[in-house]
């Protein structure tokens, strides 16, 4: 996993409060409005949020726009458990 393609889609007091080291901060709904801003159509992204509902979510719709993005399942509280 490239961690320049890993997008923290929280918003940005949850992002300031800890994040997945390396990781991209984009709220959802910049991310969702304007895609082609932050993303490239021939690179995977891996997304995430506080428990990977969300992230889901974004990423299905993203997906359906031609970009290649993955939910980190669990989200941030996932990772914070195993690590």
């Amino acid at each position: 996993m490239n961690s320049n393609n890993i997008i923290d889609i929280r918003t940005l007091i949850e992002y300031q409060k800890g994040h997945i080291a390396g990781a991209k901060h984009i709220e959802k709904y910049q991310l969702l409005n304007n895609p082609e801003k932050y993303l490239k159509k021939k690179e995977i992204y891996y997304l995430y949020c506080n428990s990977g509902i969300q992230s889901k979510m974004v990423a299905k719709k993203l997906n359906s726009m031609g970009y290649s993005t993955i939910s980190i399942e669990g989200g941030y509280y996932n990772y914070l458990l195993r690590n």
